[in-house]
């Protein structure tokens, strides 16, 4: 299942780059995030000559639109706003 990153999640001062915001394709409310929830993340790096590999877990809902959290095992970068992750 794919999803996109929307952002990281994040306060008025402070970014927290580890947790990030993902829009799932065909989920529309909080009832049907809720079922992700505890489900594995990957992000795979598009471009570049280093193969990197994230991995992180469906960590909460977030908001009624039908987004989920999720924490990442270590922060990923500016360039991974707004490419998608698989969720398995």
């Amino acid at each position: 299942m794919k999803a996109l990153i929307m952002n990281y999640r994040r306060g008025r001062h402070t970014m927290y780059t580890r947790q990030i915001v993902l829009e799932v394709k065909n989920i529309k409310t909080k009832a049907d995030a809720e079922k992700l929830v505890g489900k594995k993340v990957v992000w795979n790096n598009p471009e570049g000559k280093k193969k990197v590999k994230i991995e992180g877990k469906v960590s909460a809902p977030h908001g009624s639109k039908g987004r989920v959290r999720a924490i990442m095992e270590k922060g990923l970068p500016g360039q991974a706003v707004g490419t998608e992750v698989e969720i398995l």
